[in-house]
C-alpha cells in the first residue's frame, strides 16, 4: 500500500507542475529522439553501401589494367600501355579452381536511337556469365547467348530506363535500335535494379555481346575489365592469390617488377566500408547521446528546485513518521517517471523524425528495435542517476529545520 501511495504522490507532484515537468522531460525527449534518428541514418548509410556492393555481385573479384610508369617515373593513365586480353579471362576460367563465372567486359557511352527518340547511355559488352555475376533478371525476352558472342550478333538487352525513354509504354523486345549508327535488335529487357548508393541509375544500361562491341563498335582487341565470381566467400583470398600469380606469368612479370594489373576483392571492400559505416553510426549515436546527459543534468537541477520548494512538505511527512527511505523513494520515483514518460515521447519523436528524413530528406533510414530499447533504458537510467542526489538531499533534511523553513 505504501508503494502505491508513494507513486500516486509522485504523479500528483509532477501533474501539479505540468509545464515544469514537460520542460524537464524536454532534454530526455530530444536526446532519445536524436539517438534514434541519428542511428537510423547511420544504419541506412551502411545498408546503402552493402546493397550497392551486393548489386555488383557476390563473392566477386574485379581485374583491371593498372597504371604504368614511363621512363621518367611519372605514372600514366590506367591501362595506357598495358591491356587485358580475352585470353586472360579464358585462362582464369580454365586454370583457376573455385571460380564459378568469369566475364570480360568493355564499356563506353553512346547515343542510342529509336526513330525520332534518342538517349545517351552506357553500352556494355559482356558474355552470358555476366548475368549471373551481377545477379541480373530478365523481365521480358532473353539475355545474350554464347552463339551471339561467337557470331558477333547485333543484339542488345536494355535496362528499364533506356526502354522507357526510347519506347515509352511500348514493348521494346523485337524492335530495332541504333548504337553508334549501327542497327541492333532488342532481344530482352532487364528487371529494374534501381539506384546504387552513389545515386547511379543501374537501369540506364544497354548490354551487347562482347565481341560485337569490340569489333563492330569500338574496334579494339582488348578488354577493359574482367569480373570473376568465386564459389564461396572463404575461397576469395586463395583465388585472388592464384589469379595474381597466373596474371604475372601471362604478362611475364618477374622478380620485384610492379604488377601491370590490379585485383580488387569486393568482399574485403564491403567489410572495410561496413566497418567504417558502423563507426559512423556509433559516432552519430554518441553525439546524440550527449543530449541525454544534458537532459539528466536538467532533471537534477529541477529536482533540486523541487526539494527546496517542498521543504515544509518534507518536514511534515517526516514529523508524521515518514522514514529516510520513504522520502528517498518518492523523489526517485518522480525522477524515474520523468525518464519513462520523456523516453516514450522521445521514441515517438525519433521514429517520426527518421521517417520524415527518409521521405523528404532523400536519405535511406533503417529503424531497428535495438537503438530504441537502448536509448529508452539509458533515459531511465540517466533520470535515476541524476535523481539520486536531490532525493538524498530531501531524505536527509532535519524535520525540525524543514518545518521552520519559510
Amino acid at each position: 500500500m505504501l508503494f502505491k501511495e508513494t507513486v500516486q504522490m509522485a504523479i500528483s507532484a509532477l501533474w501539479a507542475n505540468k509545464m515544469r515537468s514537460l520542460l524537464t522531460m524536454l532534454g530526455i525527449i530530444i536526446g532519445v529522439g536524436a539517438v534514434i534518428a541519428m542511428v537510423s541514418i547511420g544504419m541506412g548509410v551502411r545498408k546503402q553501401v552493402e546493397d550497392s556492393i551486393a548489386s555488383l555481385g557476390s563473392n566477386m573479384l574485379i581485374i583491371n589494367a593498372s597504371a604504368t610508369k614511363n621512363a621518367t617515373g611519372v605514372r600514366q593513365a590506367a591501362g595506357s600501355n598495358v591491356r587485358l586480353k580475352l585470353d586472360d579471362a579464358e585462362a582464369i576460367k580454365k586454370k583457376i579452381k573455385d571460380v564459378e563465372y568469369v566475364s570480360p567486359q568493355v564499356q563506353r557511352n553512346y547515343q542510342i536511337v529509336n526513330g525520332n527518340q534518342n538517349w545517351n547511355t552506357q553500352v556494355v559488352g559482356v558474355i552470358p556469365d555476366y548475368m549471373y555475376i551481377r545477379s541480373l533478371s530478365i523481365a521480358n525476352g532473353t539475355f545474350i547467348t554464347e552463339k551471339d558472342v561467337e557470331t558477333r550478333a547485333r543484339v542488345a538487352v536494355i535496362g528499364t530506363t533506356v526502354a522507357s525513354n526510347l519506347f515509352g509504354e511500348e514493348n521494346p523486345v523485337g524492335k530495332n535500335i541504333r548504337i553508334n549508327n549501327d542497327p541492333f535488335k532488342v532481344v530482352g529487357i532487364l528487371e529494374s535494379k534501381g539506384q546504387s548508393s552513389v545515386g547511379q541509375d543501374q537501369d540506364d544500361i544497354v548490354i551487347v555481346p562482347l565481341t560485337t562491341v569490340m569489333t563492330r563498335i569500338m574496334a579494339i582487341d582488348y578488354v577493359q575489365q574482367i569480373s570473376v565470381q568465386v564459389t564461396s566467400a572463404d575461397k576469395m583470398d586463395s583465388v585472388q592469390a592464384e589469379i595474381e600469380n597466373l596474371m604475372r606469368q601471362r604478362h611475364k612479370i618477374t622478380g620485384d617488377k610492379e604488377d601491370d594489373f590490379t585485383v580488387r576483392n569486393l568482399t574485403s571492400i564491403m567489410e572495410t566500408m561496413t566497418s567504417t559505416s558502423t563507426m559512423l553510426t556509433i559516432l552519430l549515436g554518441s553525439v546524440a547521446g550527449i543530449s541525454l546527459l544534458v537532459g539528466g543534468i536538467g532533471i537534477m537541477n529541477i529536482m533540486m528546485v523541487s526539494v527546496t520548494e517542498r521543504t515544509r512538505e518534507i518536514g511534515i511527512r517526516k514529523a508524521l513518521g515518514a522514514t529516510y527511505n520513504n522520502i528517498m523513494f518518492q523523489f526517485l520515483i518522480e525522477a524515474v517517471f520523468v525518464g519513462i514518460i520523456g523516453g516514450l515521447i522521445g521514441i515517438g519523436v525519433g521514429v517520426g523524425l527518421a521517417t520524415a528524413i527518409a521521405q523528404f530528406g532523400g536519405f535511406t533510414t533503417v529503424i531497428t528495435i535495438e537503438p530504441i530499447i537502448i536509448s529508452f533504458m539509458f533515459s531511465v537510467g540517466i533520470s535515476l542517476f541524476f535523481g539520486i542526489y536531490p532525493a538524498r538531499k530531501a531524505a536527509k533534511l532535519d524535520p525540525i529545520e524543514a518545518l521552520r523553513y519559510e
